[in-house]
């Protein structure tokens, strides 16, 4: 999974991010691209387009829901979105629930913890740090280009 979360697991409001955060879009450009990235309809809808160099599952319970790109997959579950990516890497990268729903199946969390809190519509799922340990952590303070804090944290399941 990859995600940016605030202090309070804020993820977005009306269907946007309540952030920008210039260094994070760039992290999250150089991990997921040349990957299937597994996404909720919302999510796949708050982007303009497709992300360039990716392959989008998009989860929706609408059968009859169509996307007119080559780089798109629909599916009507998270189940049918992991079995097209038993065998590779790729990302779960919301929104809240898909993150809940996919937590159980995610070896790894790419996170990036905003230090803020905020009020929001979505949220990330709390991590039991009984089953996850966190690895790495790098801190980015706030400058002229972002109005926030963050740290980019990873995880890996333990259990």
């Amino acid at each position: 999974m990859i995600a940016a979360a605030a202090e309070n697991g804020a993820l977005g409001k009306d269907n946007d991010l309540i952030w920008h955060l210039p260094d994070d879009f760039k992290r999250f450009k150089r991990l997921t691209t040349g990957h299937k990235i597994i996404m909720g309809r919302k999510t796949f809808e708050s982007f303009s387009k497709p992300l360039p160099n990716r392959i989008h599952i998009i989860i929706t319970r609408d059968k009859d829901y169509k996307v007119d790109s080559k780089d798109c997959i629909v599916v009507n579950s998270l189940v049918e979105a992991l079995q097209l990516v038993s065998n590779e890497h790729a990302y779960i990268i919301g929104g809240g629930e898909i993150y809940k729903q996919a937590e159980p199946f995610s070896n790894t969390i790419e996170l990036t913890k905003v230090h803020e809190s905020f009020e929001a519509d979505t949220y990330f799922p709390n991590l039991d740090h009984k089953t996850w340990k966190l690895v790495t952590e790098e801190y980015h303070p706030k400058d002229e280009k972002h109005k926030y804090a963050f740290s980019y944290l990873t995880y890996i399941r333990i259990k």
